[in-house]
């Protein structure tokens, strides 16, 4: 038997801004784009991890209206899990990143754990985290 992550749901305040963010600056491709009730889910991968990827839509989107409301004041104190991604350039990436105006939490540094990585904020608020393997 295997077992694989397929995508994750992220949960922001604009698909389209976040589309340029996960898109433009970290260089995912969006690979589906699915409209219903007024809301859209669109679906990022890469290329280097094919049947990967993560879903964009907002917190309303295929909830209740209490439920929504529930997600948005946790999307707006910037509580929700955060994301991390792998690169093999951690210091191009960052570059790339934050040339996009996306705001910094943390530059590039050497983890005493093992790897080294940096912090955003995407347009919404959630944390992004992008890690190298020492």
């Amino acid at each position: 038997m295997t077992i694989a992550l397929q995508y994750c749901n992220i949960t922001v305040n604009d698909v389209d801004e976040s589309i340029a963010f996960y898109g433009d600056a970290l260089g995912l491709e969006v690979q589906n784009d699915v409209a219903s009730g007024g809301f859209r889910w669109v679906t990022l991968g890469s290329r280097s991890q094919p049947g990967l990827g993560i879903v964009l839509s907002e917190p309303h989107a295929g909830r209740s209206q209490a439920d929504g409301d529930a997600l948005q004041e946790l999307l707006t104190k910037g509580v929700l899990p955060m994301l991390v991604f792998n690169t093999d350039d951690i210091d191009a990436t960052f570059e790339r990143v934050r040339a996009s105006g996306a705001e910094v939490l943390q530059e590039p540094i050497d983890q005493p754990w093992g790897p080294r990585d940096c912090a955003f904020r995407d347009p919404s608020g959630n944390t992004v985290r992008i890690s190298q393997a020492a």
